[in-house]
């Protein structure tokens, strides 16, 4: 045991972790990295694109902050608070961001979007009423071949405004 970190068996290890609020133990490889590790325990919402940190297509929060998932070694994540996509919202009842996305026709293939929402929840987190340089700037470690980010942009200073609207609506 080194870390807290338990090896179960040849080259495997054990680490606990908060995905989307639930603590988890997950059995992760020698060198697997944490979007391989989600995916395999299936949180499958989190892509693989790129596989070098390029396209942002992977992206997780860790800890408060976005991280690629595909550079992110697992082991590093022991003890640590991960959303993923499947974290911020359902079918049924959808973040504001992903509603936005949706509305905005910021949807295309879809591929890049579980990323591109992340990105934007951590700048919504920290900045509530962003400038479109804000918003830009927070995507742009997020490749979209299907359009030239203005929907986007637009999705992400509509969920700023419903999310500024909720809070004012509550007590």
């Amino acid at each position: 045991m080194k870390n807290g970190i338990i090896e179960t068996r040849k080259n495997f290890f054990e680490i606990t972790l908060t995905v989307n609020g639930e603590k988890k133990e997950l059995s992760v490889k020698n060198g697997e990295f944490l979007l391989d590790a989600l995916r395999r325990h299936g949180w499958k919402g989190t892509k693989k694109g790129c596989d070098t940190g390029d396209c942002g297509s992977c992206a997780v929060i860790l800890n408060g902050k976005p991280v690629l998932g595909c550079l992110t070694p697992a082991v590093t994540a022991h003890c640590g608070e991960i959303t993923t996509i499947e974290g911020l919202g359902t079918v049924h009842a959808p973040h504001p961001l992903q509603e936005a996305f949706v509305e905005a026709g910021a949807v295309q293939c879809g591929f890049c979007i579980p990323g591109m929402i992340l990105s934007s929840k951590h700048l919504l987190d920290r900045t509530p009423d962003p400038s479109e340089a804000q918003i830009r700037k927070a995507l742009d470690g997020n490749l979209c071949r299907c359009t030239g980010y203005v929907k986007q942009v637009e999705a992400v200073k509509n969920a700023a405004k419903t999310i500024a609207g909720r809070k004012k609506r509550k007590p």
